[in-house]
């Protein structure tokens, strides 16, 4: 550290080096602890400091060399990106070296043609303003005859990203995951080019560049610090590996979140082969990595300042299908564990979103069977923090806080409980083959159809049309310890079975289910050749008015160790395509 002398205060830093100072807004010393002594004085500032003004004057404890540094740029008026809850004296460190914008400015940077990485996992820590102005943008400049339309990276799902951009006509490609449904419009129309993908396989290949150069990631963030440091928000998700690769950097710094949530998430990235390193989790709870991400400041050209909550849904009621497929699963989870293939301390579960994630986590809180557990997922939802608030769930290691507004409040609003608890890590370990194989987890899934022989469609209806995406299940079904996916027998009123003779689009093979559980049953698969699974999966799964027709197919095909003609197996979804029922519907 220099010989200089603070501007702010008149003081010389030989004196401010007998104090213990501050380099950011809730973590004393964090930077210079190790220099300077514990329990020294306060420092008072008052005035006109940067574009903000402190009155009464501020107690704090402070480094004077960033102090003396940020004066400099007192040409950016701080107090516009200062996060909710940080006191005022923190603009003298926070936001030293970047440039605020207002999301308009922020979005004139991004060109036709760039490829933009989104933050967010889901709903949870998306961005907010800076995709909806580009939106607007896009809008404008096509109303002027002027092309323009951007490739997206993310799982975000945030209204402000994926429709805001599909309904101006705005994404030219999209991966690997998404859940709207304008963007879903655009996609099957052939509009915008989508790559499904799984989740734990988009970091190696943007690391080694087969999916090209980032022009920009944009994420948003509860604080960034001068040397690059950044306390994200709800989410992690594929965050880091982008803003990492990124040409550029903006950032929108949402003072909803608080400024305190540091020790929630655990960064951790992934060398490629042949420098890649084991993964040393060995418990749910296990934290590997830093509590803040970092990044090269020099990459950072913008800060948006928001204050808007994420949109997470609440969950739904419990319908009476979910409730019944809830109890089949934990019902056959009571039964592995009393056959000794799981330990008394049980595994930790894995769950995505929906009724049949409540239903089950639901089953499993009420059984006196099922000791606390912990989770080991890409999603927490509502009902994992009620597991977690009444003592059934000991830990929860996931992806993001994929919560209702008020669940997320409840959790700002006792966070160091809460960080006992949770940790949000990378999409690359939260679903990496990995660790999900040493722990043992029990991953559930759900699917749209399940063809006889125990294939999966997660994701396209007809086997044509995109639903979302398959997301993480692939990463789980694979490696899991125990693999279950859940279905309702029918779907569209009754009128269709999920209970096919052959699936119209395959996601995961017959090698990757072990369980298939639907309202009428559990067909465990594990050990049984083609013809005793197909009988399984009839007897035990499909609805009662499908089981005659699924049965007089597979009895009909007189050949091979598969008895499978194509014909008639896919005449069975194009009449279910045109009259709405499946043939010979009972």
């Amino acid at each position: 550290m220099k010989n200089l002398t603070c501007e702010l205060q008149n003081c010389d830093l030989e004196k401010a080096k007998q104090r213990r100072v501050m380099c950011n807004a809730y973590t004393v010393g964090r930077y210079c602890e190790k220099r300077l002594p514990q329990g020294s004085p306060e420092i008072t500032i008052g005035g006109n400091l940067g574009g903000f003004s402190t009155n009464p004057p501020s107690k704090f404890v402070s480094c004077c060399a960033c102090n003396r540094a940020l004066a400099q740029k007192s040409r950016h008026n701080v107090s516009k990106v200062l996060p909710k809850g940080l006191p005022p004296a923190s603009l003298l460190t926070c936001m030293r070296e970047y440039a605020v914008l207002s999301a308009d400015e922020a979005a004139e940077m991004i060109q036709d043609g760039d490829t933009v990485a989104v933050g967010g996992f889901t709903t949870a820590g998306s961005v907010k303003v800076i995709t909806k102005s580009l939106a607007e943008r896009a809008h404008a400049m096509h109303a002027n005859g002027t092309p323009f339309a951007v490739r997206i990276l993310g799982t975000s799902t945030d209204t402000a990203v994926d429709d805001a951009l599909a309904n101006a006509e705005a994404i030219s490609y999209r991966t690997p995951y998404q859940t709207s449904v304008p963007l879903r419009q655009s996609i099957n129309a052939r509009k915008v080019e989508f790559v499904d993908m799984h989740l734990s396989s988009m970091m190696p290949l943007l690391k080694c560049g087969a999916l090209g150069p980032i022009d920009y990631a944009i994420f948003e963030a509860a604080a960034v610090y001068r040397d690059g440091s950044i306390l994200l928000t709800s989410s992690v998700g594929a965050v880091p590996t982008f803003a990492r690769l990124a040409k550029r950097i903006l950032i929108e710094l949402n003072g909803y979140h608080p400024n305190d949530l540091e020790g929630l998430h655990d960064i951790y990235e992934l060398d490629l082969p042949p420098r890649t390193r084991e993964i040393p989790i060995y418990r749910p709870s296990d934290r590997i990595g830093a509590t803040l991400m970092r990044v090269n400041p020099t990459k950072i050209v913008g800060i948006v300042h928001t204050n808007v909550p994420d949109h997470g849904a609440a969950m739904a009621p419990i319908d009476e299908v979910s409730r019944k497929i809830g109890e089949n699963i934990a019902q056959l989870l009571i039964d592995e564990m009393r056959a000794g293939r799981i330990g008394e301390s049980f595994l930790p579960i894995q769950s995505g979103v929906g009724n049949v994630s409540n239903a089950l986590l639901a089953a499993l809180y009420s059984s006196p069977s099922i000791p606390p557990f912990c989770m080991y997922s890409e999603i927490v939802q509502d009902t994992v923090i009620d597991g977690i608030d009444t003592d059934r769930i000991r830990f929860a290691s996931s992806a993001a806080l994929s919560v209702s507004p008020p669940v997320l409040g409840r959790i700002y609003s006792d966070l160091p409980h809460y960080l006992k608890k949770l940790t949000l890590r990378p999409q690359e370990i939260s679903n990496h083959p990995e660790v999900i194989r040493r722990l043992g987890v029990i991953g559930i899934n759900t699917a749209l159809e399940v063809d006889i022989w125990g294939n999966v469609n997660s994701t396209h209806v007809g086997g044509t049309h995109l639903m979302n995406g398959i997301g993480g299940s692939g990463d789980f079904a694979r490696n899991s310890f125990i693999s279950i996916f859940a279905t309702p027998s029918t779907a569209k009123g009754g009128s269709i079975s999920a209970i096919v003779p052959h699936c119209s689009h395959v996601d995961h093979t017959e090698h990757d289910t072990q369980f298939i559980v639907t309202e009428y049953g559990v067909a465990d698969l594990r050990g049984k050749g083609p013809m005793q699974r197909a009988r399984t999966l009839i007897d035990q799964c499909a609805h009662p008015n499908y089981r005659s027709l699924l049965n007089e197919y597979l009895t009909g095909q007189k050949a091979g160790r598969v008895a499978v003609d194509f014909r008639e197996a896919f005449t069975f979804h194009g009449k279910s395509g045109t009259s709405g029922k499946n043939a010979n519907c009972a």
